[in-house]
């Protein structure tokens, strides 16, 4: 029987510094300056109300909201109703953001690193064991983190309402009223959406918000501290923090990303990084002011000041140049002036160190469908038609692999070509020129989407080396994405057809005997369901960790993770401190999307802290090497069985003729492209009717997160977890939980996004006569899965052992429940028939604005 728990001292702490203080600080948005803000403050209460008891009771949203507006108001007309509505939306998306800003202030109150797994207490608790402090600096050396920020539309705050939040943050620590009223009334007037749809350049621009405030100080911090703790104990130290850039690279399913695009956001990043670097001079420059270091200082100057602020002139990788007078600078100041201030040019030499002439590496990824159609472009062409015979397309993969040559050629292109094999061809020139501008790192890596066979990275290699690349300057890194259940499953024998074809060995070595595979959390999912996604790509992991050790391979997994646990997300530190020695884990590579970023890399102090998460699990992992429990045959049959089970109930479900409908109707997914928050279309098939397969993963799993179930992070576990207990199985089943701690993490966030799921709200959807059928049978799973969890785990309730988070989970959710309620208003509304063009209109626009607040609310969606 699960044991009572006592309320932490953290608890404690987030009951005053969060809930407290965020129920205080709401009653000043009564006193703003606003239209009709008191009487909608007032009636916010009593609407919260009458949506709390209205669910409770089972009753449908639009009875809830009538029975709201005929008992506290004197509203009929429903041009009135919407006009309230639309006033409480308003205000209850401040409401959190000002729930996000009171959090954020407590942040070094409420997180505490585990103490034994950071760097400096694993050094100290080794201090006099040479043997240990060698395998700690061999572990530093091999280890690498890359944070990759993309533009996937899963964060809902523009870049203005992200400035007023880190304000707001600092005011509250600082218990600045003044101040924090200031602010509310600026986030009173400062929209929370966009009028069009932002390019691919705007993404870049909001994101590079977080690479200028967030990561430009973090990551050298970090770095800092990991260079002060290994020279203390002599040990060479490494630089492990890398940084990624997907906006304006990413170009699969997204046509509005063009070479120009590119282009532009490589010149950007440059600059900000260069402003960065000027404004970290200028303070150098005010107090570095010796003899001795006038030219150096001179040159920096001018340097600096151009490529920050002067947009003429040929740009070129300069950062040789630069760490070479800051040496310079820093050798003076240590010989000649006591090394005072030389803590100044030492955080510079270090910045540079890290970010170069290009801030984040720009990645160029592109879907393997349209790979095909440019190299098959190409092959029409001189002189490429000499060399391919013309049924090349329809030839087996090996008879395919027999006929690419790699032969250098400058294609001449006699006939036209679509707008994505220009877009393909041009990109491919243009990479050189952006490498000799920023840096070889500024743009190397090519992501094959949709990878399933060795040929699509192989013809990729010769589209190169058609279009302006020479073999032995091929300075370009080519990594297959393995998204679906079945592609990562046939993985491990694609990368081995690659590592024994004579060219790309040729080219790896050239690279380090370095590759990076990238997996697909999202797709997989969304194609499997949440068990077999996750069970699919440790399986993947470690046989193309085997494969590539045969092939002495130093392999680097890429991890394309999204904020839910549907999409990888979760308590990713969590993830890579649990890899065994099967599973290459020594440099980590992960997307960071959406809320994530916001969340967790919002500020430098909460930046810092996950990243030092991210490190000092790769560090613990590295140390301990310890054989990973799940892959004893007895555990993997058992697993294999569980994750067969859970497919098949996944699969089913998905193939359930309602499926897609029911998504359509009760959600708002087919309004999701008004919400004018990314640059990529919902869906792949442009204005065709809604299908799943052309449905993308973060849409897909959106809908699921705006109707409060979540299905794809959780259907099928308690279908999977029932038939071992009938099998007899169960002890079986506890042990390997108890044991391993991928299983854990697999069953912990499992549990957050089933604590992000209230079917109390669709509860009248049980008696409706289309879907009531439909819907019992998920709230079924619901339920199976959360009992055999909870027996699993021995927890009293979801997510037990992280009460912090459940309770900032369980606030947020009762702050956005009108959200809730309001968009199946709205969309229960646009089913009737009777809905007259401009009320349609006004029920959309209602519908699509609660999705907003909801999102952002989540942090991490679902």
């Amino acid at each position: 029987m699960p044991k009572l728990r006592l309320t932490t001292h953290r608890e404690f702490i987030f009951n005053n510094e969060v809930v407290s203080k965020f129920e205080l600080y709401n009653s000043l948005f009564l006193t703003l300056p606003f239209y009709k803000v008191k009487a909608t403050g007032t009636l916010l209460p009593l609407f919260f109300k009458s949506c709390e008891e209205g669910v409770a009771n089972g009753q449908k949203p639009a009875q809830i909201i009538e029975e709201f507006f005929s008992k506290f108001t004197s509203y009929s007309d429903q041009k009135d109703i919407i006009d309230l509505l639309f006033r409480f939306i308003q205000y209850i998306e401040r409401q959190v953001v000002l729930f996000d800003a009171v959090e954020d202030a407590s942040f070094a109150k409420l997180n505490t690193a585990e103490e034994q797994n950071t760097l400096a207490f694993i050094l100290n608790k080794n201090a006099d064991n040479k043997p240990m402090l060698s395998k700690i600096e061999k572990v530093v050396d091999d280890l690498s983190l890359r944070l990759v920020l993309t533009a996937h539309p899963t964060q809902f705050y523009p870049g203005s309402v992200l400035a007023i939040i880190t304000d707001l943050t600092a005011a509250i620590k600082s218990n600045d009223l003044t101040t924090m009223n200031l602010l509310l009334q600026q986030l009173g007037k400062t929209p929370f959406f966009n009028k069009k749809s932002p390019t691919p350049v705007d993404e870049a621009l909001n994101l590079a918000w977080f690479l200028e405030n967030t990561f430009y100080f973090a990551a050298a911090n970090i770095q800092e501290g990991i260079d002060q703790n290994l020279d203390e104990y002599g040990l060479e130290t490494n630089k492990i923090l890398q940084l990624g850039f997907w906006p304006g690279g990413d170009r699969d399913g997204n046509p509005n990303i063009h070479v120009e695009t590119t282009l532009e956001v490589s010149k950007m990043l440059r600059q900000i990084l260069f402003r960065c670097y000027y404004r970290d001079f200028r303070n150098l420059r005010k107090r570095v002011t010796f003899r001795g270091v006038e030219e150096n200082i001179a040159y920096l100057q001018e340097v600096l000041y151009k490529n920050a602020f002067d947009e003429t002139g040929e740009l070129s990788d300069i950062s040789d140049e630069l760490r070479t007078h800051l040496n310079s600078i820093k050798n003076t100041v240590l010989e000649e002036h006591d090394g005072l201030f030389v803590d100044l040019v030492n955080d510079l030499i270090r910045k540079v160190d890290l970010y170069g002439c290009y801030f984040a590496s720009l990645d160029i990824r592109q879907d393997s469908r349209v790979l095909r159609k440019v190299h098959q472009y190409c092959r029409a062409n001189k002189p490429i038609s000499s060399l391919y015979p013309e049924d090349y397309d329809s030839l087996s993969e090996v008879e395919k692999l027999a006929h690419i040559s790699f032969k250098e050629a400058s294609v001449v292109y006699a006939t036209g070509a679509d707008a994505l094999t220009l877009d393909t061809i041009n990109v491919i020139k243009e990479i050189k020129g952006i490498q000799q501008r920023n840096g070889e790192n500024a743009c190397h890596r090519f992501i094959i989407s949709n990878c399933q066979q060795a040929s699509d990275i192989l013809q990729l290699i010769e589209l190169f080396l058609w279009n302006g690349w020479a073999t032995d300057e091929l300075t370009i890194d080519f990594v297959p994405l393995f998204e679906t259940v079945n592609d990562l499953k046939e993985a491990a024998g694609i990368m081995d057809t690659l590592y024994k074809n004579p060219f790309y060995k040729k080219h790896l070595a050239s690279r380090g005997n370095k590759q990076d595979i990238m997996l697909g959390y999202s797709d997989s999912t969304k194609d499997g369901g949440y068990l077999m996604a996750n069970w699919s790509i440790f399986n993947g992991k470690t046989s193309l960790t085997a494969i590539s050790a045969k092939h002495n391979i130093k392999l680097a997994f890429f991890d394309g993770r999204g904020g839910p646990p549907a999409r990888g997300g979760g308590k990713t530190h969590r993830f890579y401190a649990s890899m065994g020695k099967e599973i290459a884990n020594n440099n980590m590579q992960l997307t960071v999307q959406g809320q994530t970023i916001s969340s967790q890399y919002g500020s430098v102090e909460s930046a810092e802290f996950n990243i030092e998460q991210l490190i000092n699990a790769g560090i613990t992992s590295g140390l301990k090497e310890k054989h990973n429990v799940l892959l004893d045959p007895e555990n993997k049959m058992l697993l294999d069985e569980m994750a067969e089970i859970s497919y098949k109930a996944f699969v089913d479900l998905r193939e359930h003729p309602l499926f897609v409908k029911y998504l359509d109707q009760l959600s708002p997914l087919k309004l999701l492209s008004q919400a004018n928050i990314s640059s990529r279309p919902v869906k792949r098939n442009g204005g065709g009717e809604m299908k799943l397969e052309d449905l993308r993963a973060i849409s897909f799993v959106t809908a699921w997160s705006m109707l409060k179930q979540n299905v794809p992070g959780f259907y099928g576990m308690g279908t999977a977890l029932q038939s071992q207990e009938k099998a007899g199985n169960w002890d079986k089943v506890v042990k390997v939980y108890q044991t391993s701690e991928y299983l854990k993490t697999i069953v912990d966030n499992c549990m957050m996004s089933m604590s992000k799921s209230d079917f109390t709200i669709t509860a009248h959807l049980a008696s409706d006569k289309v879907f009531g059928v439909f819907w019992t049978q998920l709230h079924n799973e619901f339920e199976l899965t959360k009992a055999m969890l909870l027996k699993l785990s021995g927890q009293a309730t979801l997510m037990a052992n992280y009460p912090l988070d459940k309770k900032s989970i369980a606030t947020r959710e009762r702050i956005i429940l009108p959200l809730v309620l309001i968009q199946h208003f709205a969309l229960e509304k646009l089913l009737q028939a009777e809905q007259d063009t401009d009320d349609r209109v006004a029920l959309e626009k209602l519908a699509v604005r609660t999705v907003f607040g909801i999102v952002n609310a989540g942090r991490n969606l679902a």
